[in-house]
């Protein structure tokens, strides 16, 4: 595992890969205030988006000019008691009067909306969105202090408020549109990588790709200086042209980051030599003198990187942006080139996501730069900390913009409602705070908070013959030896010495204040697929504070990062209940062949073992069952404000009816509760065993249902599993039915619904899968009837 620590972000000119652009008004500035500028900005909008219709109203009326007979001129509604600055949302008024007359023309509002009666509520939403933006541009006029950026914003606003009015899409009216130039400046860097470098071996090429990557992601959220400053710096710069360049950047590239209803490009793509030719110079000298301040911090991997191939490819980058006769600016380039085109733009065509957490697949060594901080006090990575070069996406990290295009399982609460319910708890004031004493609060909750103070640490160690001892780890050992020792007093002080310092086993130590207060031991084999845990202790006076459950959630997201999926582990008498609570069972997943003869047996002590789930942010679960707590009360709330009628209670119980169906309950149907389908339920497990058993038979011998006997598999269903969060098969299903696990009917229905609605999601209507789905259903439901579980 590889230090986090790099090239830190927070000068005005590093964008780093992932980064956040500065907000307009920002003064170029960029990091957390313009993450959380775009972050209001986003929750605002959904806020306003899931208002009362007339709350939207009376916000498009104040943009809409009057349309009341006789040639009104007011070009907007103004309320006769305006909310105070900035607006208290907790004094707001959810009652909107469209009689109230406009304090600018003495018109009502209703006069100023009546084009808004008929239209949908999407196109409203959609004026709602640029509302928000006139009003975002607004205060960046306001506060902007340059000239030329504060000109630009101000045509902008006017542009986004034409478009209120007239109801239309903002469209920006430039002699011009993108691309300005040709070839862009993607397509430049992309023809220099094949015309230095396609003559490397696959391997070093690669590199190449992984620098030229950092480059355009450095370009693409790059804060280019005001015109003001450049005329400062280089008086005899062609400063129309800059300018010009400028003007685009703000209104293409810059403003769209937070104003979404105007069109955004990439930098990279709409730009070309001209605008890398004004950034170059300065780019790269603050990003290689950030480069040596901070060469300490660097894994020793991605020192050579950074140190050594990353001056040197930029130097022979600016000899071809600066050179007049460079081949890599001209259009027919490709066509002269032997070989394909190295594909860069398919990195930067987004910023990449983080996880909330990054382990390097290297091996653990004994150097304190590659020890393997789990815990960098959650730094950002810039560009220069990105993948190691080469190494690909792991199956169980899904692409950034997978999530947003996962099918939604039928039955799910709809994504809209969900992001409305959403936008009313990102912020984190809007979440209650849980006492870390409370009953409620996450066993991991207080370390996490102290791991995201800095307090403690987490560091993947071990010893090596190979490297010269480094006086910290060394350290760090003695202290995990001394813990162990004193905390497992029936382990011969010899044999966790041999284990701790044995080249072959790893342990994930827990520092605080530069001391080990606890850690996991223990030892991987890749090619049986598991890891056996030998140890696993934390001190005694630091206990009872969560640190055990985080060690052991960091412990499993490192092993998802190295693709492996199991835990196994001797467990004496009083540690079965800790591993109980982290997920172990008597229950062995690993097959017997796999593990005997490679982990230590223990007398007296039970073999436990651990399946992971590599979908599964284990150190942050517990956040988001919390948010997931949230989001369910929120409906809730939702749901109870639509309920407002009282019923008056029941009587009929006073005058001897003993019960009456629950349908009969006044008020029941309009909270959402809809009748269950009657059927008849088997109370002999024999019966229901056997009918459920024929009716499976049935449907295992039907025609349609050859897809469906048995899992499906990755190697024929590339991403099946990222889409499919609940699997089910008939052959699943059968060694259940063998088991005696359907003891209702339902259980047994809603399993072979799940075959059904499975393939439903995953594939296309058009596909035979589909069809075999729909007729095997159809055959099922069939069965069903005739054997009177339900209704006919």
């Amino acid at each position: 595992m590889a230090d986090s620590a790099g090239i830190q972000q927070g000068s005005p000119a590093i964008g780093a890969a992932g980064s956040v652009p500065a907000a307009p008004g920002a003064a170029g500035t960029e990091g957390s205030g313009a993450a959380g500028g775009s972050a209001r900005i986003a929750v605002k909008k959904a806020q306003l988006r899931s208002s009362p219709r007339p709350k939207k109203l009376e916000k498009l009326g104040v943009y809409s000019s009057c349309k009341a007979e006789g040639a009104c001129k007011c070009n907007g509604w103004k309320s006769q008691n305006p909310p105070p600055t900035p607006p208290r949302t907790d004094q707001q008024s959810n009652t909107v009067n469209l009689q109230e007359p406009c304090r600018s023309c003495s018109h009502t509002l209703g006069d100023h909306v009546t084009h808004l009666e008929n239209v949908s509520e999407e196109e409203m939403n959609r004026l709602l969105g640029i509302v928000l933006d006139v009003e975002y541009l607004y205060t960046c006029v306001h506060k902007e202090e340059d000239a030329d950026t504060k000109q630009v914003y101000f045509s902008l606003f006017k542009l986004l408020r034409k478009s209120i009015l007239q109801m239309g899409k903002p469209m920006l009216e430039a002699q011009e549109s993108p691309p300005f130039e040709k070839p862009s400046i993607e397509q430049g860097v992309n023809n220099f990588v094949q015309y230095k470098f396609s003559h490397l071996p696959s391997k070093e090429r690669q590199t190449i790709v992984e620098l030229a990557k950092m480059f355009l992601n450095q370009i693409n959220y790059w804060q280019l200086e005001t015109p003001s400053q450049r005329r400062l710096r280089v008086p005899n710069d062609d400063l129309a042209g800059y300018k010009a360049n400028y003007t685009r950047w703000l209104c293409y590239c810059n403003v769209p980051q937070f104003c979404d209803s105007l069109p955004r490009y990439e930098t990279t793509q709409i730009f070309g030599r001209t605008l890398l030719r004004s950034v170059f110079t300065v780019m790269r000298k603050q990003l290689l003198e950030q480069a040596r301040q901070e060469k300490d911090k660097l894994p020793p991997e991605k020192r050579t990187l950074i140190l050594t191939h990353f001056p040197k490819f930029l130097s022979m980058l600016e000899e071809e942006v600066y050179s007049h006769s460079s081949p890599i600016w001209s259009q027919d380039f490709l066509a002269g080139a032997s070989g394909g085109q190295i594909p860069i733009h398919t990195v930067i065509s987004a910023p990449p996501v983080a996880r909330p957490l990054y382990y390097s697949t290297s091996p653990v060594s004994v150097d304190p730069s590659t020890c393997g901080s789990v815990s960098p006090a959650r730094k950002t990575a810039s560009v220069l900390e990105s993948n190691p070069v080469g190494e690909k996406r792991k199956p169980s990290e899904p692409l950034p913009h997978e999530e947003t295009k996962r099918p939604r399982v039928v039955g799910d609460i709809p994504m809209d409602l969900i992001n409305e319910v959403m936008a009313t708890i990102t912020d984190p004031a809007a979440i209650p705070e849980t006492n870390l004493l409370s009953a409620h609060s996450a066993r991991d909750e207080a370390a996490r908070l102290e791991e995201r103070r800095g307090v403690i640490e987490f560091h993947v160690i071990g010893n090596s013959l190979n490297q010269k001892p480094n006086k910290r780890i060394l350290m760090w050992l003695v202290g995990l030896q001394n813990v162990f020792s004193h905390q497992l007093p029936r382990m011969p002080k010899e044999y966790i010495t041999r284990l701790v310092f044995d080249p072959k086993h790893k342990t994930l130590s827990l520092i605080k204040d530069g001391r080990v207060i606890g850690g996991i031991c223990f030892r991987m084999f890749p090619s049986q697929g598991f890891t056996e845990i030998v140890f696993c202790a934390v001190t005694s006076n630091e206990q009872v504070k969560g640190y055990g459950t985080h060690l052991m959630n960091h412990l499993k997201e490192y092993h998802i990062k190295h693709e492996i999926l199991n835990f196994l582990t001797y467990a004496d008498e009083y540690a079965i209940g800790y591993f109980k609570k982290q997920g172990f069972s008597k229950d062995i997943k690993v097959p017997k062949a796999k593990y005997v003869g490679y982990i230590k047996d223990y007398e007296g002590a039970t073999l436990m073992g651990c399946e992971l789930n590599p979908s599964i942010p284990y150190t942050e679960f517990s956040v988001i069952i919390k948010k997931q707590k949230e989001i369910i009360k929120k409906l809730i709330e939702r749901k109870q404000t639509q309920i407002r009628k009282v019923y008056p209670g029941l009587s009929c119980f006073k005058e001897g009816v003993r019960q009456i169906p629950i349908e009969c309950i006044p008020g029941i149907r309009e909270t959402g509760w809809k009748p269950v389908g009657k059927g008849k339920e088997l109370k002999d497990p024999d019966q229901l065993y056997n009918t459920l058993k024929t009716i499976l038979q049935h449907v295992k011998s039907h025609q349609n249902a050859w897809p469906f006997m048995e899992p499906v598999k990755k190697t024929e269903a590339p991403g099946y599993y990222q889409v499919i969060r609940f699997p089910m098969d008939l052959k699943t299903m059968s060694e259940r039915l063998k088991s005696r696990y359907y003891t209702t009917r339902k259980l047994f229905m809603a399993d072979m619904q799940r075959i059904f609605t499975n393939c439903r999601e995953y594939n296309p209507p058009e596909s035979e899968y589909y069809k075999c789905a729909n007729l095997l259903e159809k055959f099922f439901y069939t069965k069903i009837k005739e054997a009177g579980l339900i209704e006919k």
